[in-house]
């Protein structure tokens, strides 16, 4: 029996193997091992890289009700900090599809993408959060500062409200409508 080592993989199993082995070899002559008994010997094998996983985004998301986790504070932070994410990964396309478009953004895609685009070390910082309930909808609204370099490498800032929204749990919703979904990106240039 031979026993392969990955990179970073316990050792555990081979050394409890080992130890069994040392055990059984104990009842036997030490010079020679019985029979029905292999050796050990550990081999280095590559092991790929595992893919990273996608940021839940309502693209991606399954198609089945928004479970109980999600409905509150956890599940907008969670949308907030994929969108977060994207920008600072310069991903701007799905940052833009977190907006959902010229009718939250205010902007079409290839403008979003130019003010976002030409900027480098992008760094998005969210404070707090505050809950809110509306007539059949909650709101999450936060403060946020993006900094980042311009294309000369001068330090940039934004600041302002981003807000997510997510309809209650009432007759007729679409399953879009019920995930929490960016309603406003109302940041503005302050350096």
């Amino acid at each position: 029996m031979t026993y392969a080592i990955r990179p970073g993989a316990r050792l555990t199993l081979i050394v409890s193997s080992l130890a069994v082995l040392t055990l059984g070899a104990c009842t036997q002559e030490a010079s020679t091992p019985p029979d029905n008994m292999a050796t050990a010997t550990a081999a280095p094998v590559a092991s790929p890289i595992p893919a990273p996983v996608p940021a839940a985004t309502p693209t991606n998301m399954p198609a089945q009700l928004v479970p109980a986790s999600e409905k509150g504070e956890k599940g907008a932070r969670n949308v907030l900090l994929g969108f977060a994410r994207a920008l600072e990964n310069e991903q701007f396309d799905t940052a833009y599809a977190l907006l959902g478009g010229p009718e939250r953004s205010g902007q079409s895609q290839a403008e979003f993408v130019a003010q976002w685009g030409d900027l480098s070390d992008i760094s998005v910082a969210i404070v707090g959060g505050e809950m809110d309930a509306g007539a059949g909808s909650q709101y999450y609204t936060v403060q946020a500062t993006v900094t980042a370099k311009d294309p000369e490498g001068r330090p940039i800032r934004f600041e302002g409200p981003i807000s997510l929204r997510r309809v209650n749990d009432v007759d007729g919703a679409t399953e879009a409508q019920l995930r929490w979904h960016l309603e406003s990106f109302n940041v503005v240039q302050t350096h």
